[in-house]
């Protein structure tokens, strides 16, 4: 039943139908499905399935891109997303049509299809490939002048790029890592944009370093213009919600510059956000929850142990901050009845495992969820060792009558218990002193009897408390308990 720490704080998801829809208004994916229904027999492509450039203004002004500088490229980009994808199966020229110029037809894809008849889950599952697609183009080295990449023997020279594929990828994935972070662990759902500077400093200034040096600010600064061009790519499949870097910016940058004054850090919000400022949208957090996965990191999710058994639940909640790990405990006892979920919880709770403190706080919280409904099952531990004083704890909140009053060394085993649950959450240190302080003060002689009690964590607690009350003769009589405690444990 022990838990592991999760690596990242459980994410709360929207719905896969919420999820599905904001998939399907994605601005690429959208423009893709658009391009896949236009196509028909007489579409031209290329070898490689590109849209022939004969037909991109036809495609452009489809999307109603015609009048758009950019159109025709844009146009080219969704066109590639709906290959890539499924949308669209390109058929090969025929082989007796030599040459570099021979084309191939197309017709719709299975996949375009399933974008309008399939489930949730079937729209996520092509979404998430055309992530990868953008993920894969944002990674791509940029160059400007491709012929000049051409070895003698007519292959591309990899090294004349100067490009690392792995590292590439490596540096994005690690950015939007972080981004993940910092927007499960922000508390207002995501809602924050991250200034672009601290983010590509979050992947390039080293944990351990002070004041940053000029070749480490410039490598920020570096990374922030490659984020920048990499984000603009993210935003139209739905990952990001970005505000690019101001491009007046960077002409006053580059004048100051001409000028000597160098690089100067933003003055305020208002200069940060001509910086750049980027958050994940909720179909974001979903696509790199899904890429994290996949690479076999640990990134929970509420509602993940729902269908789990009682064991499961607590041991996984273990360490969730309280709000994930209520919105966990109500989906779980969602799907079960009160009396049967409270006896499951509290026959979970039971161990003298290093986290059994922590489940059976986590029981106690959730049993409290379940309400006057958990009575009977909560009864029938009265006279359990372990659970005995959980049960009193929570018939007296609830103002039950005929509460058996608790045996001595139950109190105490109850105050070992439930610091040792709060140590192990590392909760807030505060709070642990009062904690402390209050236990050792409502029981007269407290040290004197608690190096006694039969639990595992005894020394431990003591040991802490003596560390952590302000009294200093409490402290030294919780230090002299931890040695009588340590001292009978190793007899």
């Amino acid at each position: 039943m022990s838990a592991e720490r999760p690596t990242l704080p459980p994410v709360r998801l929207h719905t896969e139908a919420e999820l599905a829809r904001d998939a399907l208004a994605a601005p690429l994916l959208a423009r893709a499905v658009r391009l896949a229904r236009w196509a028909g027999p007489g579409t031209r492509v290329g070898a490689g399935g590109e849209l022939v450039d004969a037909q991109l203004p036809a495609a452009a002004e489809h999307l109603g891109l015609a009048e758009d500088e950019d159109g025709a490229a844009e146009a080219s980009e969704a066109w590639r997303l709906a290959v890539d994808t499924g949308l669209l199966d390109v058929h090969d020229p025929d082989a007796d049509e030599a040459g570099d110029d021979a084309e191939g037809t197309v017709t719709a894809g299975e996949n375009l299809r399933l974008l309008t008849g399939g489930s949730p889950q079937d729209v996520l599952a092509i979404w998430l490939d055309g992530l990868e697609a953008v993920h894969a183009d944002a990674t791509a080295p940029v160059f400007d002048d491709f012929a000049d990449l051409i070895g003698e023997d007519g292959a591309i020279d990899l090294d004349a790029l100067d490009w690392d594929p792995e590292a590439e990828a490596d540096f994005l994935d690690g950015v939007l890592g972080n981004l993940y972070l910092l927007t499960v662990g922000d508390g207002d759902g995501g809602e924050s944009p991250v200034p672009l500077p601290a983010l590509a400093a979050s992947v390039i200034v080293p944990d351990d370093m002070g004041e940053p040096t000029d070749d480490i600010l410039e490598q920020v600064s570096e990374a922030m213009m490659r984020l920048d061009d990499q984000f603009r790519l993210l935003e139209p499949i739905g990952l990001v919600s970005y505000r690019p870097v101001d491009e007046a910016l960077l002409v006053e940058e580059a004048e100051q510059g001409a000028e000597g004054e160098g690089d100067r850090p933003p003055a305020d919000d208002e200069d940060v956000s001509r910086y750049g400022m980027v958050r994940l949208t909720p179909l974001g957090l979903y696509g790199i929850r899904a890429r994290m996965l996949e690479a076999g990191v640990d990134a929970p999710a509420v509602g993940d142990l729902a269908d789990k058994g009682a064991d499961a639940l607590l041991g996984g909640i273990a360490y969730y901050p309280e709000a994930a790990a209520r919105s966990e405990v109500e989906q779980w006892l969602a799907r079960r009845g009160g009396d049967g979920a409270a006896a499951e919880l509290l026959d979970a709770a039971r161990g003298a495992d290093q986290q059994a403190p922590l489940r059976r706080l986590h029981c106690q919280q959730a049993l409290a969820l379940v309400g006057a409904e958990a009575e009977p099952a909560v009864r029938t531990v009265l006279d359990d060792a372990q659970l005995g004083g959980l049960a009193r704890v929570w018939l007296a909140e609830r103002g039950a009558a005929d509460v058996p009053p608790p045996p001595e060394s139950m109190i105490f085993w109850l105050a070992i218990d439930t610091i040792a649950a709060q140590l192990e959450a590392d909760g807030d240190l505060d709070e642990l002193q009062g904690l402390v302080e209050g236990l050792a003060g409502q029981h007269s002689g407290f040290f004197d009897e608690a190096w006694r009690v039969a639990h595992p964590a005894t020394a431990d607690v003591l040991e802490a408390m003596g560390r952590l009350h302000s009294d200093k003769r409490k402290a030294k009589e919780a230090r002299k308990a931890a040695f009588k405690a340590r001292s009978r444990s190793d007899g």
